[in-house]
């Protein structure tokens, strides 16, 4: 598995989009997204399926299938459930 390329992320534009909007994040390179001065989020690619790590609480990541709108939706509710808290 590999770091999501510009190719990869223009397939994801629209969610992008929608992380760039919570202003708590420091998109720092397209596609990794910094919380205050740690690695929060970032996408990766294999075999045409596209994954987002997000930082757990506990410093772990979980790992979301973003290829399509159920799985970005998920990670959107995550991501704003961990920003409000």
């Amino acid at each position: 598995m590999r770091h999501a390329r510009d190719l990869d992320l223009d397939r994801i534009d629209d969610l992008l989009a929608q992380i760039r909007l919570r202003t708590s994040l420091n998109e720092k390179k397209r596609g990794i997204f910094y919380r205050a001065s740690r690695a929060y989020l970032h996408f990766h690619e294999d075999r045409s399926a596209l994954f987002a790590d997000l930082r757990k609480p506990d410093g772990e990541f979980a790992r979301f299938d973003v290829t399509g709108a159920e799985g970005q939706a998920e990670l959107l509710a995550r991501l704003d459930e961990q920003l409000r808290a």
